[in-house]
């Protein structure tokens, strides 16, 4: 244990034993934290990479119910627009639009939620301070998935509330 920078201290300790004997060979000396820092690194490497492919995935289930979503909801854009016609506000669109995507992501959650708590015997060795099924995890997990999802469907259900009656008429 060094109060100051542990370096210098080791440089000191090593100075000392080398003036006591210089045939004493000092190989590989290194401090604590460094020591723990070599053997933690690989399991450091594979949850980094747990992490980054856990973005990913996150990222493609929001662009996929993106585009899920916009294709639905371009689709319907004559029936939006009749809506709008006969005096549907751009709230109402916008919770038709929103539910129907809500209602994929909660799906989507549910099933992904069955699967986790099925698939956690394969990951237990990689957890460290949470149980497998830790309720406020799989609970927060499945709170951003949806939170992502509803950001995702924003943006197709606003676009549908933008729809003018008039101009969805003339192309039909």
């Amino acid at each position: 244990r060094a109060a100051g920078d542990a370096r210098t201290v080791m440089a000191a300790v090593q100075g000392a034993l080398r003036n006591l004997d210089r045939a004493l060979l000092i190989d590989n000396a290194k401090t604590m934290s460094e020591r723990i820092d070599e053997t933690v690194a690989p399991r450091r490497l594979n949850l980094l990479l747990f992490e980054l492919f856990a973005c990913l995935a996150l990222l493609l289930a929001a662009v996929g119910l993106y585009g899920v979503v916009a294709y639905s909801a371009g689709q319907r854009s004559h029936e939006f627009g009749i809506r709008i016609a006969l005096g549907a506000q751009g709230g109402d669109v916008l919770r038709l639009v929103m539910g129907q995507g809500l209602k994929l992501a909660l799906i989507g959650t549910a099933i992904g939620t069955v699967a986790a708590l099925y698939l956690t015997r394969l990951m237990t060795g990689l957890l460290f301070g949470v149980q497998p099924t830790d309720p406020p995890t799989l609970l927060g997990v499945a709170a951003l998935l949806v939170g992502v999802a509803l950001v995702a469907c924003w943006i197709p259900a606003y676009r549908a509330t933008r729809i003018a009656p008039v101009d969805s008429l003339r192309i039909e």
